[in-house]
């Protein structure tokens, strides 16, 4: 199955949502700007933003399944595997220069896990639909919550007192994920029919076919720049 050019549209379009999102907490971080607090844009905002790229991911990844399902286990796993190393260098990044905000499972952890766990739920379409609602529920319940342990926190029962800048436990997500691979067939035969023809989209497919490299550089630039100009962080 070749490439969907309006998923790479879309997914540029998020991933540039996502690093205006992210400059602008970062700045606030080392008191430049004063970024908006409230509830829509630092809760539901960032949240809306990651659910977009979960799902528009997991209809690449149900595309790739079902264009060529030989293989698509092993494809998988090795894709885990690799974010994997890309997450821990995400950790050491920010353990190192952000120590009070260490990122322990974020965006891409919970991508490299879910790479593992994809391939084995994929072709179950009503299991996902309900699993999908319940995981989700549940999981959003969960937010509003604290617990005194921290042996979950990458499942989704947030300890007191966490800070991070970058969390995206299992629950909710892998709901969110499941309901994806749900509705991913009936997406990609609406995708196929969205076409576009001008300089914009091409710049935005470029965004979107080069995702994750643009998510691990953004933040790191940013920072260096900001330390080596002698800003610190103020919290």
């Amino acid at each position: 199955m070749k490439r969907l050019q309006s998923i790479d549209v879309f997914r540029g379009l998020d991933i540039i949502l996502m690093i205006l999102f992210n400059y602008s907490v970062t700045l606030g971080f080392f008191n430049i700007i004063n970024f908006p607090k409230n509830f829509l844009y630092s809760f539901v905002f960032p949240r809306t933003i990651a659910g977009i790229f979960i799902i528009l991911s997991t209809i690449v990844a149900y595309a790739s399944y079902i264009s060529k399902k030989k293989g698509f286990t092993k494809r998988y796993l090795l894709r885990g595997s690799r974010l994997l190393v890309f997450a821990g260098l995400i950790t050491i990044f920010t353990y190192l220069f952000i120590p009070s905000g260490t990122v322990t499972f974020g965006i891409l952890h919970f991508f490299a896990v879910t790479s593992f766990i994809l391939p084995f739920i994929i072709k179950y379409k009503k299991m996902n639909l309900f699993l999908g609602i319940l995981i989700s529920v549940v999981g959003l319940y969960l937010q509003f919550q604290q617990f005194d342990s921290s042996y979950f926190f990458w499942l989704g029962f947030i300890p007191k007192n966490l800070f991070t800048l970058d969390y995206f436990p299992l629950l909710p997500w892998l709901g969110i994920l499941m309901l994806g691979v749900y509705f991913s067939k009936q997406m990609i035969k609406k995708m196929y029919k969205i076409k576009f023809n001008n300089r914009l989209a091409d710049v935005l497919s470029f965004f979107g076919r080069n995702s994750l490299t643009i998510y691990l550089i953004h933040q790191p630039i940013l920072v260096i720049i900001l330390f080596a100009l002698g800003f610190r962080l103020v919290f």
